[in-house]
């Protein structure tokens, strides 16, 4: 079972889907006219339910196209309702349903402004210019419109499915800017680039506007398919559970490499993800300064080894040249180790026959980047490999890989190096190299601080360990849910925002989920 659903709130799109599911529905039959009234009429509805956008009245932007019209439909509908509306055409309407919309507009008595409205003015300015089919920059006076707008009226800007100048597809903004939304109502399906890290200040909080489309037509768009993963997702997680009658053995095996002279904390870190996510045992090989004390700040870890740590960063292969690695189900490489001469060659040696999972993060995906071999060492591997990059480092593991759409940059680097990607930003991507992808959206950005990338790699390595001691397996899906938890814990920890009030955020919801999956009370007795 796919998680999380594969319905009209998860599913992410291009402009080209979208275009062909509308066509679909004209092909059935459906009027375009009455379509126009559906979308056009949802929205103001929605303006309408939250009164205090529309309490100073609105002046709705008409663009030449179908997104004029669902513009003017929505004037027509605020106007009715008793809303002081204003239209405003910069451009020629050449499409023959948006023209009568607008001349109906004008019989009943809508005001259309013949200059350009005012940039402090208290209305809501709503941009119906361009949606889904845009390719091109905005004209010059437009985008110098928006900006003046934005910076006399900030939170003053609805858009209609896609903000006028930005691409739907990569969320990137075209040549000059585009327009500065607080909301936007966007139609069907949510359009991939409006949840792309670079569409963010644009797009403001984005509303799906219901189209209608049947489950028959959602279930017919082209694999691998793409989704988003929301805060109400949370519910429907079905987090890893080993038997219950397995041992400490059987619930999980973790050794984390980890740690340098430079960076304790980053080991300490990763080792409390682990601990997080419910596995079993957990050993780890940190430097002499870190295992020396680990007995008090972790008494449960166990250091199978001591990494040498001179001034560059810890060494490796005098370690995994003595460990037996079958012993693990999974081996999280990486957090803190700083740099090193060491060749990456003699250190993949002792991966390559591991049929675990390897989770590569932080200075282990930069010693990676300087091996030649890299994607081919990984597609030989018997095991998984997770990738858990932030932007920098992924465009020092990929630099023939263009970033400017985080989503699809994560699946490009999938495929090509047959590793599940985890790119880390504002709303992180995971890739699975068959194509699958997820999207986490509404994050929280104050959580962008030091030590959460380090408890999240330790949290999705423990996660992975736990699902190959599970009857399920393991897959990318875990990768992306427990992506989905850290971040998700991060948001609604009301402890703080640091990697310790998140920890415990972590550990409290995973023992809830373990003890609901087994029936069992976790409340204490009020007796």
């Amino acid at each position: 079972m796919t998680w999380p659903k594969t319905d009209a709130d998860h599913l992410l799109v291009t402009a080209p889907q979208m275009a062909n599911l509308e066509s679909e529905m004209f092909a059935s039959g459906l009027p375009v006219a009455a379509l126009m009234e559906k979308v056009g009429q949802a929205m103001a509805a929605w303006l309408i339910s939250h009164s205090g956008l529309i309490d100073s009245g609105v002046v709705v932007l008409v663009g030449p196209g179908h997104n004029g019209g669902d513009g003017l439909v929505v004037a027509r509908e605020l106007y009715l309702a008793g809303v002081k509306v204003e239209i405003w055409c910069p451009l020629n309407v050449n499409k023959t349903l948006t023209a009568q919309h607008l001349s109906h507009a004008n019989w009943l008595g809508i005001r259309q402004l013949k200059q350009t409205p005012n940039t402090s003015d208290k209305s809501l300015w709503i941009d119906a210019l361009f949606g889904l089919s845009q390719s091109r920059p905005l004209p010059q006076p437009i985008v110098e419109l928006f900006n003046k707008r934005h910076l006399a009226m900030p939170g003053r800007m609805v858009s209609l499915d896609v903000p006028s100048g930005i691409c739907p597809d990569s969320g990137e903004p075209f040549a000059g800017g585009a327009a500065f939304a607080s909301f936007t109502l966007t139609v069907g399906l949510i359009k991939q680039g409006l949840v792309q890290d670079l569409a963010l200040p644009y797009v403001g909080r984005l509303v799906r506007i219901e189209l209608g489309l049947q489950t028959h037509v959602l279930h017919e768009l082209p694999k691998p398919l793409r989704l988003c993963i929301k805060p109400s997702d949370l519910m429907s997680v079905s987090w890893p559970q080993p038997d219950r009658l397995a041992s400490k053995y059987q619930r999980g095996r973790v050794l984390v490499i980890a740690g340098s002279d430079q960076y304790r904390g980053a080991a300490l870190l990763a080792l409390k993800g682990v601990m997080a996510t419910g596995v079993g045992s957990i050993q780890a090989a940190i430097p002499k300064k870190v295992a020396d004390s680990l007995w008090q700040v972790l008494p449960e870890v166990v250091v199978a080894g001591v990494l040498q740590s001179p001034s560059k960063g810890a060494l490796l292969c005098d370690f995994l040249a003595a460990q037996d690695l079958g012993r693990f189900d999974a081996v999280l490489l990486g957090p803190g180790l700083g740099a090193s001469d060491e060749h990456w060659r003699e250190v993949i040696d002792s991966f390559q026959d591991f049929d675990g999972l390897i989770v590569l993060d932080a200075d282990g995906l930069n010693r990676l980047a300087s091996f030649e071999g890299r994607w081919e060492w990984i597609q030989r591997r018997n095991g998984v490999t997770w990738l858990t990059p932030h932007l920098s480092e992924f465009q020092r593991l990929f630099p023939d890989i263009e970033t400017s759409s985080l989503l699809d940059a994560a699946c490009a680097a999938a495929q090509l190096s047959g590793a599940g990607v985890l790119l880390k930003a504002a709303n992180s991507v995971i890739a699975d190299p068959l194509g699958m992808a997820w999207q986490l959206v509404d994050t929280a950005p104050y959580v962008a601080r030091t030590g959460l990338g380090d408890l999240l790699a330790g949290f999705v390595t423990g996660a992975g360990a736990l699902s190959i001691a599970s009857p399920n397996g393991i897959s990318c899906e875990v990768l992306a849910m427990s992506a989905f938890v850290h971040a998700q814990m991060a948001r609604e920890s009301k402890k703080g925002s640091s990697a310790s009030a998140v920890l415990a955020s972590l550990e409290e919801w995973v023992k809830i989920i373990q003890s609901k999956d087994l029936d069992l009370d976790i409340l204490p007795s009020s007796k």
